[in-house]
Order: C-alpha cells, then sequence, then structure tokens
C-alpha cells in the first residue's frame, strides 16, 4: 500500500491525508465514512494505479485538525470544505469517490456544484440520512441536551491496539487488517496508551437531517455520471428499498451490488475497483 502523506492549510486549518497512484492520472478526491479516515481507501488504491487519488482525513478525523468549537460540524459545512481541499490542490474538475458518510457529502458536493465534479462513485450511501420531519424538536433537543453535557466526558486511554482493533471488527464486521489501517491511523499516543484522535464532538446525536423528500430532490439534481455501488444486504439504517429507489432518481446513474458488508471497498477492494475501472472506461468513451 503506497501513500504519500500530505498536508493542506485551509484558512488555519490543517487537511492531511494519503496520496497514490499517477501523478497527471485522473483527479480523484476519497472522502471516507463517519469516524474513519484517509486509510480507509488504502486497500482500493492500490487497484487504482493510473488514478491520481487524494485520500483526505476530513475535519475532526484521523491526522486533521478539529473544527473550531465555535464551528459545528454540519451538511453546508462539510460541502464547502470538500471543495476549498480542492481549491488547495488546484483542482478545478475531479471526480469524487465516497464511502458511507463521505458519499453523502460526495452526492451533495455534486448537487450543488456540478460544474466542478466530473462524475459521482459513491458506496454505500446517496444522499444522506434522513428523519422525518415531525421528529425534528426532539433531535435537537436530544443533540443540544448531550452537547451540553461534553466538556464533562474523559477520552477513553487503550493499553494497546488490540481492544479498538477488535471493537471496529466487531461494529463494522471488518476483517483485522482493514480494522488495523483504520485504528492506526485513528488514534494518538498518551499516557498509560492509545486514545482516539477523532474531535468528540462527531459522536453527539446529529441536530437536524433533511427529510427523505428533500434528499431525494438533491439526488436528482446530481446531473454527471454516477456509480452507486451497495453492499448486500442493506444497512438497517440505508434499508431496501429506499437506498435503489433513491439510485434510481440519478439522471445518469449505475448502481452494482456486491455481496458483503458496509465496508465491502476495504475488505473487497479488487471487486469495487473492477467497477470503478468500468465506469472510468464509460466516461473515456462518452468523451
Amino acid at each position: 500500500m503506497s501513500a504519500t502523506p500530505f498536508e493542506l492549510n485551509i484558512q488555519g486549518q490543517r487537511v492531511c491525508g494519503l496520496r497514490s497512484g499517477t501523478p497527471g492520472g485522473l483527479k480523484v478526491l476519497a472522502l471516507h465514512g463517519w469516524l474513519d479516515n484517509a486509510a480507509s481507501f488504502l486497500p482500493l488504491s492500490d487497484h487504482l494505479p493510473t488514478l491520481d487519488m487524494v485520500m483526505v482525513d476530513l475535519p475532526g478525523h484521523g491526522f486533521s485538525d478539529h473544527l473550531p468549537l465555535t464551528t459545528p460540524y454540519t451538511t453546508p459545512q462539510a460541502i464547502v470544505y470538500t471543495l476549498a481541499i480542492a481549491d488547495a490542490l488546484g483542482w478545478q474538475r475531479f471526480v469524487l469517490l465516497g464511502h458511507s458518510m463521505g458519499a453523502a457529502i460526495a452526492s451533495l458536493v455534486a448537487a450543488v456544484a456540478g460544474e466542478r465534479v466530473q462524475a459521482l462513485v459513491s458506496i454505500e450511501a446517496l444522499g444522506g440520512l434522513t428523519a422525518p420531519a415531525n421528529e425534528t424538536v426532539q433531535r435537537l433537543r436530544t443533540h443540544v441536551a448531550a452537547a451540553m453535557k461534553l466538556g464533562d466526558k474523559q477520552l477513553r486511554v487503550f493499553p494497546d491496539l488490540a481492544a479498538p482493533v477488535r471493537a471496529r471488527m466487531m461494529a463494522n464486521q471488518l476483517s483485522e487488517p482493514s480494522a488495523r489501517l483504520l485504528i492506526e491511523r485513528g488514534v494518538k499516543p498518551v499516557d498509560g496508551g492509545w486514545s482516539w484522535r477523532s474531535d468528540p464532538r462527531l459522536m453527539l446525536p446529529t441536530a437536524v437531517r433533511m427529510t427523505e423528500e428533500q434528499v431525494c430532490d438533491v439526488v436528482s439534481a446530481i446531473q454527471c455520471p454516477a456509480q452507486v455501488i451497495y453492499a448486500t444486504p442493506a444497512q438497517p439504517y440505508f434499508p431496501e428499498p429506499e437506498r435503489s429507489q433513491r439510485a434510481a432518481l440519478l439522471p445518469d446513474g449505475r448502481l452494482h451490488t456486491l455481496a458483503g458488508h458496509h465496508h465491502v471497498h476495504m475488505d473487497q477492494p479488487e471487486a469495487v475497483a473492477r467497477v470503478i475501472i468500468d465506469f472510468i472506461g464509460s466516461l473515456d468513451d462518452a468523451g
């Protein structure tokens, strides 16, 4: 897994990540899932050597800085930050590759800044999680109550990496090598062992979610070619038939399913890479 670390400065905030592939190749910006990091894409990048692949640690994850306490982690903020990362790279047009939360962000960026996004590859999400409108007040109450207590919580310290690796394996059905990749980039040394690098605010319940109708409006607005990749069986929080119905709304979309789990791109990277290579080939043919 050959990748070069890099660091960007975006308005005084440090954004870190890994870069692999071929300079001058098709520009691909990869956005990882919630509480993951850039290492999420390392297994996949080995099978995509012709791409110029930039795998970022999103704010509050991995080696990137946490957002200032006055800046919350919100959907609009994530869209703006993604475009700022592309600007810092000097990329005007690029392909977005996202997994889970990163796929939700990527699909939103493709919808609102279509002139920048050449194509979209969305793994295990499309448009983000939703909630009924009548849950709005309760969600806000739950978020505020948790945020008010956040300062009282102490970060857990692990004496070694075995426990967090096992926890990720159990939580996400990950293989040991895949879990270890995420953990090694997701923890930091502290007195007594290791603790999480991620911003504790990322664990807060989401304050506001779009409705399904709003997300469908977003997905319908994605004009670039899009490849959606879902693992089967579906995750409980993104079930059928909703996830396939969303994919069907894409004006220029393709859907591929693979037997596997939520991190299918890590434990089955070769199979996922083949889908991506075929999709990229179709872009070349169209051009």
